[in-house]
């Protein structure tokens, strides 16, 4: 299917990215969403080629985007993680951020860090963390074959982003962003968002949504309701190729931008960026209940995933 320039505005007070123009409105969701429309939409009489939605197969990582771009394979030792560990957690109300929680007797955070780094395509793993933690993944340095660097977190998302971003390889050829409190994600997907990242610069993992969303205005009466089958709900990995996050944080940071997740950046920049579907397990651990569930996902895998 065609990819087309994608247009956004950030809704306030939510985490939902429209791929249209639109002014900023209030939504009851608390996920991060993008539509998906087909192409051409027709907006106050005006025709606007937008993104269509991304369907990707199950094998091992492929793209169903058709992009010329040289090599279709991403190369071995390429990749750098960068690998967000400093939020705060406070939703968790623990007596330590949840990336640190023990998940089935192991660190949350270190789940994916195993991960990516048994992954041939992965040279080195940059960990945003406050430095009481970093403890915790110096331990791992004789059990992994990935060089493992240490940056200081941000005020926001995106400036913990922009502090890994500053000891990434130069040589890399892809970026590869990724939050700590999200233990399971697979190596299978991994490597799915890594090559639609190279193929077209800027790639997500995301899933279809299964709830009903609901736009709502600013006293809270709903507006309409969205048609689920154009909306996805993103997850980390998000791969970038560090050319264009460079390039799109000198945009973000010209003009003061904030975005809350890394493909946003690129956004800004009008460039195109492909939904590489994943899977539901794929949570994120920010209450008790998440952490519960996370426990009961890795004992029904019966630990195919690393430890």
């Amino acid at each position: 299917m065609g990819l087309f320039p994608t247009l956004t505005h950030s809704l306030t007070r939510s985490n939902l990215t429209l791929l249209f123009p639109t002014k900023p409105t209030h939504v009851t969701a608390k996920s991060h969403i993008h539509f998906n429309f087909p192409s051409p939409v027709i907006f106050s009489g005006q025709k606007v080629e937008l993104r269509r939605k991304a369907r990707v197969g199950t094998c091992r990582i492929t793209c169903s985007a058709k992009i010329d771009n040289g090599s279709e394979t991403v190369k071995e030792k390429s990749v750098s993680v960068i690998l967000l560990a400093g939020g705060k957690g406070q939703r968790m109300a623990a007596s330590m951020p949840k990336q640190y929680l023990p998940l089935l007797g192991q660190p949350i955070a270190l789940y994916s860090l195993y991960t990516f780094s048994r992954m041939i395509e992965v040279k080195e793993i940059v960990v945003v963390c406050d430095p009481l933690y970093k403890e915790i993944f110096e331990e791992t340095e004789d059990k992994i074959n990935v060089d493992l660097k240490f940056t200081l977190p941000g005020k926001e998302r995106q400036d913990s982003v922009y502090s890994g971003l500053q000891a990434v390889d130069l040589n890399s050829e892809l970026v590869c962003i990724h939050d700590s409190a999200r233990p399971l994600v697979t190596s299978g997907d991994v490597e799915k968002v890594l090559k639609d990242g190279w193929l077209i610069g800027a790639a997500v993992l995301g899933v279809p949504v299964k709830a009903t969303i609901k736009e709502a205005n600013s006293e809270s009466y709903v507006v309409r309701t969205l048609d689920r089958k154009t909306l996805w709900e993103m997850q980390t990995p998000q791969v970038i190729k560090p050319e264009l996050l460079r390039k799109g944080f000198e945009l973000v940071n010209r003009e003061g931008l904030e975005v809350t997740d890394d493909v946003s950046i690129v956004e800004h920049l009008n460039h195109p960026v492909y939904v590489t579907e994943g899977s539901y397990t794929n949570i994120k651990v920010t209450t008790p209940d998440d952490l519960l569930l996370a426990e009961r996902i890795l004992s029904m895998t019966s630990g195919k995933l690393p430890k």
